[in-house]
């Protein structure tokens, strides 16, 4: 299936066939973005949270267990959708024009999106769910989905409420309220299925394009009080039995073979709690978990949609995380009431470090940092009738910066536009089929002056004014035995190539930013 849409692409770029004539062979792409959603969550990646139709998935297709992102929202989803690196699309962070042009949020002209490479190929692409691309100030003619080559758009701009969000626009226009019943992992799930019953009437002749982005389970942890309900309880063993668990699993299913990291020294360990406070995480937990099945079965009622159409074979799906689970400890929005019952709307909680170094488990770190927790992603890939493998992991590295070249290459989408800058990243096709993989260059990392690069096996990873560390990956994904001591003359290649690698993307050091000091206080990642 691949090497025959590859053909007929060739040949309608040749002019030998028009584009009309190949757009019934091109597959339906689904993309599904978790947000904070830990390596080991899943239940097909070892964790205890029941997630059976993505599981299904990977038992139909691919797990991929070396894939990774950029360890923050916005900059993991520029990466996705541009292809690029975040500093070179000008999303590593949101400061404005004022800002250097690698931080300030606004994408340099030519930049294109998934949705904007396949327009011209036929696709007609349906977006539900997180943006976060929109920039310091959205601009609905430049900026947001519709002015990006999607054709209907359920944007989620306010993250901050689960059941009545800050900001979300409908097709560009703003809602003015929410059903008492609404719970947006939900609406987001109805909104993609909608757009695709639609399409089935009026399009049947077109290829789609699902961009699910869901807010789930990223903070404020809010989920139904009947789901909250099914996972109470379920935790009460801690996050120490649940880390170890983990790996466990993990093992079995070979998708790892490491040992446990140490518990973050933030995190105390469980059994030094008292009865009452190992009662209180508990609760917090299965709100987290209520979060990931809710996603979970909004996932299943997408999948069901696809089936009804007849899709589901030529239908090429992809789930992953934008990040790993997060420690941090904020409240917005409308605040947190201690005493509102534990994911409800007058509660404002968020994972913290001992549950999100669980959820990340065996890896070290979480969200932000560049160690493997806060970077490492689920894959599960399936695409019935281009990809013969069922139920198979694949080793292979991989990056966000991938997907882009992946699906331009299975399109046989035509060159970028005038002045685009190449993409770093390479197409994973070959690594769908199984086929052994090249060598590949290195991957670089840099958020809020936490920065790594990996070559080969071999990776160096600093936290924001820390030292050089280095790890063998190969036997070490965990992290735990830090070889730069043992190998400075590595630490200094890397380290030359790191520092190319950032002049060369417009890296700026993160000391000279007056928010360097604001996003590395003891209070964000709670003790």
């Amino acid at each position: 299936m691949i090497r025959s849409v590859w053909i007929l692409a060739m040949m309608a770029a040749a002019g030998l066939v028009g584009v009309d004539a190949i757009a019934a062979e091109r597959p339906n792409i689904l993309i599904i973005l978790a947000d904070d959603l830990g390596y080991s969550d899943l239940g097909c990646y070892g964790g205890e949270i029941e997630t059976p139709h993505i599981d299904g998935l990977a038992a139909e297709g691919l797990r991929y267990s070396q894939f990774y992102n950029t360890a923050r929202c916005w900059p993991s989803r520029a990466a996705l959708m541009t292809g690029l690196y975040p500093h070179q699309a000008g999303m590593a962070m949101i400061y404005g024009r004022d800002a250097p042009a690698a931080y300030r949020g606004v994408m340099p002209p030519g930049t294109e999106l998934i949705s904007e490479r396949l327009a011209p190929l036929g696709y007609r692409s349906y977006h539900a769910g997180k943006w976060h691309l929109n920039g310091p100030a959205p601009d609905p003619a430049t900026t947001l989905p519709l002015a990006r080559g999607f054709v209907r758009s359920y944007a989620v701009m306010g993250h901050d409420n689960y059941f009545a969000p800050r900001s979300v626009l409908d097709d560009g226009l703003p809602v003015p309220e929410f059903p008492d019943d609404y719970y947006v992992t939900d609406a987001i799930s109805d909104r993609m299925v909608a757009c695709l019953q639609q399409h089935a009437i009026a399009h049947e002749d077109q290829p789609f394009f699902g961009y699910l982005a869901y807010t789930a389970p990223h903070f404020p942890l809010h989920a139904r009080a009947e789901d909250v309900a099914t996972w109470l309880g379920r935790f009460r063993e801690g996050w120490d039995i649940s880390r170890a668990r983990r790996l466990e699993h993990l093992r079995r299913e070979g998708l790892l073979d490491c040992g446990l990291s140490p518990r973050d020294p933030e995190a105390r360990a469980w059994d030094e709690l008292t009865e009452d406070d190992q009662a209180i995480w508990d609760a917090r937990m299965a709100v987290y978990a209520a979060m990931i099945a809710s996603m979970d079965r909004g996932i299943g009622r997408v999948l069901e949609q696809i089936d009804a159409m007849g899709a589901a074979d030529d239908t090429l799906v992809m789930f992953l995380s934008d990040n790993g689970a997060s420690a941090e400890y904020i409240i917005r929005g409308e605040g947190d009431d201690p005493a509102a019952p534990p994911g409800s709307r007058g509660s404002y909680k968020c994972l913290e470090i001992g549950w999100a170094n669980a959820a990340n488990a065996p890896l070290r770190m979480t969200k932000i940092w560049t160690h493997e927790g806060g970077i490492s992603t689920p894959l599960v890939v399936r695409w019935p009738r281009g990809i013969s493998a069922r139920g198979e992991v694949r080793h292979d590295v991989g990056h966000l910066i991938d997907i882009l070249p992946t699906l331009l290459e299975l399109t046989g989408a035509g060159a970028a536009a005038e002045g685009a800058r190449e993409l770093p990243g390479r197409s994973l096709l070959s690594s769908f089929q199984g086929e052994a993989q090249p060598p590949r260059g290195p991957l670089f990392w840099e958020h809020q002056g936490n920065k790594a690069l990996r070559d080969g096996d071999w990776k160096i990873v600093a936290e924001f004014e820390g030292d050089w560390e280095l790890y063998d990956l190969g036997t070490d994904r965990s992290e735990t035995v830090d070889l730069a001591s043992r190998h400075p003359e590595i630490v200094t290649r890397l380290a030359k190539e790191w520092s190319r690698l950032a002049a060369e993307y417009g890296v700026v050091d993160w000391a000279t930013f007056p928010q360097s000091r604001q996003k590395h206080t003891p209070e964000y990642r709670m003790k």
